[in-house]
């Protein structure tokens, strides 16, 4: 009995022992895989934080859309004169003038649409020869020959009745315009001829380059007529006439529209130099010569200054008929 007890006892000491020591080893597993653990989680919420810069691709986009409002000044720009032109073209056509047709009638003038008169009748043959050299083309062609000088060698001799009747007359064809200049700078009477308001004009657009010759043009309530003024006086008119600005421009306005006539309204050809120099930039030069007072010394002078044109026609103005003499206009009932 008594070497039972000290057996038994051994026996469970040695059990109690190895499961005290598996409870041991069984807690100390879990407190040692537990530091292995808490390392792997706590980096878990730092991982992240590395893991910022990922967002800064994702704002790749609005840096993609930042050149978007770059560019679109770049487009607005060129936009921008687009925009402004007609605004431009808007106020450079703005300016118009009425002209007076019956007063214009009253003093012998042709009138558009007005019943046949002589001096009607006379200005449809005069323009006719002059728009077919103007419209020719190929071999008989005339260089800027829609650009026609109505001049003649002294004063009071018609050359503005003549050079506003041929505008007049122009004007009254259906497929062509008509810009009528006054070039006779010292003496300027087409506007007081047509009842129209001064203003800047040729001589204003040649000096000036900034100004566009478009701001100085009146459009009449004619249909197919624009008027440009003369402009202010220059003491140096000749020179800017001659000037390599006064040839571009001349050139444009023969080139830019085939279908406009351009009359030039010079001053008398032995009364100015300004009159030899126009007829170096036009087609066709129109020398009107006064019935019985133009002299011939003065008509061959006034001849040999317009050498810078090749095409001169003469028109003989303020002829008396007499006896049974052709009268253009009777034949409609309104000749006398």
């Amino acid at each position: 009995m008594s070497e039972e007890k000290p057996s038994g006892t051994p026996r469970a000491s040695l059990l109690e022992r190895a499961a005290g020591r598996l409870d041991q080893g069984v807690a100390a597993k879990p407190e040692a895989s537990r530091p292995a653990v808490v390392p792997a989680v706590a980096p878990a919420p730092r991982a992240p934080a590395p893991r910022a810069p990922a967002p800064e691709p994702a704002a790749a986009p609005p840096v993609s859309v930042s050149p978007q409002p770059q560019f679109a000044p770049q487009f607005a720009t060129p936009e921008t004169p687009v925009v402004h032109l007609p605004a431009d073209d808007g106020n450079r056509t703005s300016r118009r003038g009425v002209i007076d047709l019956s007063e214009l009638r009253d003093l012998g003038y042709v009138v558009p649409d007005a019943p046949a008169t002589a001096t009607a009748e006379e200005f449809r043959i005069v323009k006719r020869q002059l728009l077919i050299n103007a419209m020719a083309r190929g071999e008989n062609g005339i260089r800027n020959g829609n650009l026609i000088l109505v001049c003649s060698a002294q004063p009071n001799e018609g050359k503005t009745f003549c050079a506003t009747n041929l505008a007049l007359s122009i004007a009254s064809e259906r497929d062509l315009t008509v810009l009528l200049v006054d070039a006779d700078f010292a003496k300027p009477e087409i506007l007081s001829t047509l009842g129209l308001e001064g203003g800047k004009g040729l001589i204003d657009v040649i000096a000036d380059p900034s100004l566009d010759l478009s701001d100085c043009l009146i459009r009449t309530n004619i249909e197919n007529l624009s008027v440009l003024p003369a402009g202010r006086q220059h003491n140096l008119t000749t020179e800017l006439l001659a000037s390599e600005r006064m040839g571009d421009m001349v050139e444009e306005i023969a080139k830019r529209y085939s279908d406009r006539i351009v009359i030039f309204d010079s001053p008398p050809a032995l009364a100015s130099s300004a009159a030899s120099v126009l007829a170096m930039h036009v087609g066709q030069v129109m020398f009107v010569v006064e019935a019985e007072n133009t002299r011939e010394t003065e008509l061959r002078d006034g001849l040999s200054l317009m050498s810078g044109c090749e095409h001169v026609q003469l028109l003989l103005n303020k002829v008396r008929y007499a006896g049974v003499g052709r009268r253009f206009g009777t034949y409609y009932g309104y000749g006398s």
